[in-house]
């Protein structure tokens, strides 16, 4: 960290030296006096006009390409330090306070802060004139980022997470297959599946506001802008409610999933018993002699009645390791569905209508059908394996992933946090504007719009933190780590197309700017809608799903292209 203070400190004084020499040597176009000598005209007096003007008074700027590009590459890398220290302090606070607020607001927020620092800033600078020739640049940055994230991010990362692919699930850790289109892939959590259909629901916004274009309607679009600001704040609160309530949700749906699990657990492990006899008989009905033998024998003090301790005895003899749930978790809630006196014991008749009642319920997702016209009990496999993979789904929390600081370390680790959130945001919001500047200068030097270049480049100065943090969940290659990945590919395009949009779409009702880009919003609906509606219907992606992403990237900057320098709706 110190290498990167050192570059920011370097930076920032070659700034200051560039400036100095550079206002020294055209103060009046003709003469300076260095060293007592009288230099030869520099500029002529049209040049002189045509000086570009410092951001801020004092940082550097030029007219030529090439000085513009390496203000962009200075820049661009100064807001990439931003971003960084944005993610390392959000980061450090996440272990300190956990999921729930931090997850839900801070990260997200933070996340898109860069983003949406630079949109600011090219709405604000000069006159309404110059605004709306600069908003192209924020307008580029906020395509390019949702664009980047779901195309050339994502793919990067099916191609990175690979594992081997078995009965349509990637085996954790396992990768054997090499480029196989179809054998190899990753699989996500039933919450990643949530994230994308979100995604896809948050260009809502986007579309409201392309209404009165859409309509040829020129009267409209002022109140279009103001309801579409309105709609993108309501739902960005919408989305960080839900994102602060997901982790209990989330726990609760993993505990009725192991719930069920246990009991499909538990009845193939009943049926597959055979020192009693077969669970059901012939006739397919309930084989009450059988029960009536295994309860007895678990009976130890033979009192009729199963306590807590013999229920454990029971659970340990059935060697119910199929899931990450402890004996006593599995004696509570077997005691629970079987205990309907409520007196903490189990007689023999609430056992066996405990059983029934799981039988019941194993029947009504029976897949396998009937033989020779007598029930089996091959339901009971078809129950084991839909609540096996309903727990798959939902994932589990905890495991290697997680890291907790030591009480002792709690206050530096906060105050660690602190500084790198302050800095970062000191950064971005220093660099930020003369970043628009540069890139604006760059692309009236070069004739080559703005909405390109901020399209391409500035995404990789201000996602760069996002990108590099999900490649490397992806390249623990597990399904967990998958879904963290992917779930923050789309987590930071919704908040690019709420947080960002509803920046983007104040100022442009605050300062009465003309809503003019259909193509770019075009890109950016179908783009979120692809990938939205791609990942929610599907929790497991072969490697072949990675180039329908990468491919979508080429096709949105051919599509703004064509539509606005070729049919002309720019």
């Amino acid at each position: 960290m110190s290498h990167n203070y050192i570059i920011l400190i370097i930076t920032l004084l070659t700034c200051f030296a560039i400036t100095s020499t550079s206002s020294r040597l055209i103060n009046d176009g003709v003469h300076d006096d260095l060293n007592g000598s009288v230099l030869e005209p520099l500029v002529s007096s049209q040049d002189v006009l045509e000086l570009c003007t410092q951001t801020y008074g004092f940082m550097p700027c030029t007219n030529s390409v090439t000085g513009n590009l390496f203000l962009i590459l200075v820049y661009g890398y100064l807001m990439f330090l931003a971003a960084t220290y944005l993610s390392s302090g959000s980061e450090l606070m996440l272990e300190i306070l956990g999921p729930g607020i931090v997850g839900g607001l801070f990260l997200p927020i933070l996340g898109a802060l860069p983003d949406a620092m630079l949109i600011l800033v090219s709405g604000l600078s000069g006159s309404s004139e110059t605004a709306q020739d600069q908003v192209s640049v924020g307008m580029g940055l906020l395509a390019g980022s949702t664009v980047m994230l779901l195309t050339v991010i994502w793919g990067s990362c099916i191609i990175i997470g690979k594992c081997d692919l078995q009965n349509s699930i990637a085996i954790d850790n396992q990768d054997t297959k090499g480029f196989s289109l179809l054998g190899s892939g990753v699989s996500t959590d039933i919450w990643t599946s949530y994230s994308a259909m979100i995604m896809a629901v948050s260009v809502l916004p986007f579309m409201v506001v392309q209404l009165p274009q859409l309509l040829h309607s020129t009267s409209g679009r002022h109140f279009a802008v103001l309801l579409g600001l309105i709609i993108s704040i309501f739902l960005l609160i919408a989305y960080c409610i839900y994102q602060v309530y997901q982790p209990n949700i989330q726990k609760r749906r993993i505990a009725f999933a192991k719930h069920k699990h246990l009991r499909s657990d538990f009845l193939r492990n009943l049926k597959t018993h055979e020192k009693f006899g077969g669970l059901l008989d012939d006739q397919g009905q309930l084989n009450r002699d059988v029960l009536k033998r295994l309860f007895d024998s678990v009976d130890v003090n033979r009192d009729g009645h199963l306590s807590q301790l013999e229920l454990r005895a029971l659970v340990v003899g059935m060697q119910l390791t199929d899931i990450s749930l402890n004996e006593e978790d599995a004696v509570q809630k077997i005691m629970k569905d079987f205990d309907t006196s409520g007196d903490d014991e189990v007689d023999f008749e609430e056992f066996l209508s405990g059983i029934v009642n799981w039988l019941d319920e194993a029947r009504s997702t029976k897949i396998s059908s009937p033989v020779a016209g007598h029930d089996t009990t091959n339901y009971i496999h078809d129950y084991y394996e839909e609540t096996k993979r309903q727990h798959y789904l939902l994932g589990e929390e905890g495991g290697d992933d997680e890291e907790h600081n030591d009480v002792d370390d709690t206050r530096k680790t906060t105050i660690k946090a602190v500084l790198f959130l302050l800095l970062g945001t000191v950064v971005a919001a220093l660099f930020a504007d003369p970043l628009v500047d540069a890139v604006d200068g760059f692309s009236a030097s070069t004739s080559i719009p703005s909405f390109f270049i901020s399209f391409i480049v500035l995404p990789l100065a201000t996602n760069s933190s996002e990108s590099v943090s999900a490649i490397i969940f992806a390249s623990r290659k597990k399904q967990r780590s998958a879904s963290l990945t992917f779930s923050e590919l789309y987590g930071a395009a919704t908040m690019n197309n709420l947080l960002c949009l509803s920046v983007f779409l104040a100022l442009v009702y605050v300062r009465g700017l003309t809503w003019d880009f259909t193509s770019e919003v075009l890109v950016i609906v179908i783009v979120c809608i692809v990938m939205g509606v791609f990942g929610s219907l599907r929790t497991t992606f072969s490697l072949w799903t990675s180039f329908i992403a990468f491919v979508l990237y080429p096709l949105s900057l051919v599509l703004v292209y064509v539509l606005d320098y070729q049919l002309g709706w720019s």
